[in-house]
């Protein structure tokens, strides 16, 4: 039995306390917050909850095989509700599109906006579909360490597919802008603009249309409170407000972590915090990457949040709305290319409350919204005020409604935020982007190599950016620890 302790409590740290308390190990996690789950908290006030970080729960079948692992089910712990529909997408006033809960539904919509698009969809989501079945359910599960992870016949006839992009495959098939941003938006999720994305990672087409958009009775934090539970179980002690100060090494391996200026030995040590700034915590000699190395990564956005509170009911919005009304390159330029505040956003709004009656006090209704910024932004109170009108002016016009004088209060998040309370690199909000260069064995190792016993996992390390990945980087970073332990 060894002693490990983990950095952090979000779903990756989570999911390796999991699999390695299973595995007999002595496991703690150390959480610097007051509460678990890492960037998927809670704000709660005035009877409103909102979640503070992912709003979106695609891929049921990662989070199904996750308690399977333990002969569990998610229905052990929160229950899921399918939207219907999963969201609708404004493109100006009167002017939506609504995504609905089957492809049938979908290929009508389609239809309706661009006659003979729904034959070419069915084909272009059965090809996503065939990655999906390759991607999800196979490469995605080896834990990067060998370029030959990725080299497998099926992967073989697909090469091609690594070298051409979303945006390209998309515009060859769909003419329409409109059909075209729609498939393009999934792949936000991993973090990088669909003309540096892979075409193979269509397969986040088929988790959109294909599996479709769920919500956790009680929101996402429910099932970071279920994870909590399945751990406990499981025998992992969870400590809180633990700020890790150093990480110790001796002889070229880890020997303790230093918590609230207490040194705590350990056997072995996972960071699931941000894994730049956990090398930080270690001297230079032993750090992998360089500051250099860091900076000339393309990062997932940051985002600028609010959590608002409405005294009314919103109308003309679905649980999930997108805000599609400007330019979309102008703004992916201010994200990815010349870093700056964009002149005219695109947004995101969800309102939970639509769905879930425990979201909002009665009558009332809880908004978040988001926009995407480039990480490292300037971000002061001033900035966030003039963002929050320029979205909620456009809301209101696209809508049809007054809700301005119905706010009751709002809370943002924001760079400085991401900062302070993640440690996240530049702020960022999602990790490493998911471009082709930043795929598998060419991310940030799960394990370093250059202290003995210290491990990594989350969003900058194997998979990548987003919920789903983030647990099956907890299983394979455990997969790792496990090895060395039996090896040793």
């Amino acid at each position: 039995m060894k002693e490990i302790a983990i950095i952090g409590s979000g779903f990756s740290s989570l999911a390796a306390a999991c699999y390695l308390s299973a595995g007999g190990n002595d496991v703690t996690i150390y959480e610097k917050n007051n509460t678990v789950g890492g960037r998927a908290r809670q704000l709660c006030k005035e009877g409103f909850t909102f979640d503070i970080g992912p709003t979106w729960y695609w891929m049921p079948d990662v989070f199904e095989r996750f308690f399977a692992d333990f002969n569990k089910k998610p229905s052990d712990y929160y229950q899921l509700i399918k939207l219907n529909p999963a969201y609708s997408v404004y493109f100006g006033k009167n002017e939506t599109i609504t995504i609905e809960d089957t492809l049938e539904k979908i290929c009508a919509a389609f239809e309706k906006e661009e006659p003979g698009s729904s034959k070419k969809l069915k084909n272009f989501i059965a090809k996503a579909q065939n990655n999906y079945d390759v991607a999800i359910k196979d490469l995605v599960y080896r834990p990067g360490v060998s370029p030959f992870e990725l080299v497998t016949p099926v992967t073989m006839k697909k090469i091609g597919q690594f070298f051409s992009t979303i945006s390209k495959e998309v515009r060859k098939k769909f003419n329409n802008p409109k059909l075209v941003s729609i498939l393009e938006f999934p792949v936000l999720f991993l973090g990088a603009k669909p003309s540096n994305t892979p075409a193979f990672y269509s397969f986040m087409n088929y988790a959109d249309f294909g599996l479709g958009t769920f919500h956790p009775k009680n929101g996402m934090y429910s099932v970071i409170e279920g994870m909590k539970s399945l751990a406990q179980e499981l025998g992992v002690t969870i400590k809180t407000e633990q700020t890790v100060e150093e990480i110790v090494v001796e002889s070229n391996k880890v020997s303790a972590l230093k918590i609230n200026g207490e040194t705590i030995t350990a056997d072995i040590v996972v960071s699931g915090a941000d894994y730049h700034h956990t090398e930080t915590l270690l001297d230079k000699p032993y750090r992998q990457y360089s500051e250099a190395y860091w900076e000339k990564k393309t990062f997932a956005p940051s985002s600028l949040l609010f959590y608002v509170g409405f005294d009314k009911k919103v109308e003309n919005v679905d649980h999930h709305t997108l805000f599609f009304d400007v330019d979309f390159e102008a703004h992916s330029k201010a994200i990815y290319d010349d870093p700056a505040w964009p002149e005219k956003p695109l947004f995101y709004a969800s309102f939970p409350s639509k769905t879930d009656a425990t979201a909002a006090p009665e009558g009332k209704e809880a908004g978040i919204f988001l926009i995407p910024l480039a990480p490292g932004l300037k971000d002061s109170p001033e900035l966030r005020e003039t963002y929050f009108e320029k979205i909620i002016n456009r809301f209101e016009t696209l809508t049809n409604q007054k809700v301005k004088n119905y706010v009751i209060f709002k809370e943002s998040f924001c760079v400085n935020d991401f900062v302070e309370q993640y440690n996240s690199y530049k702020g960022n909000a999602y990790g490493l982007a998911n471009t082709l260069m930043q795929t598998a064995f060419l991310r940030p190792n799960l394990k370093s190599n250059k202290v003995n016993n210290l491990f990594f996992t989350g969003q900058l390390t194997v998979p990548g950016p987003g919920v789903p990945p983030s647990l099956i980087s907890g299983k394979l970073v455990a997969g790792l620890v496990q090895n060395q332990i039996e090896k040793s």
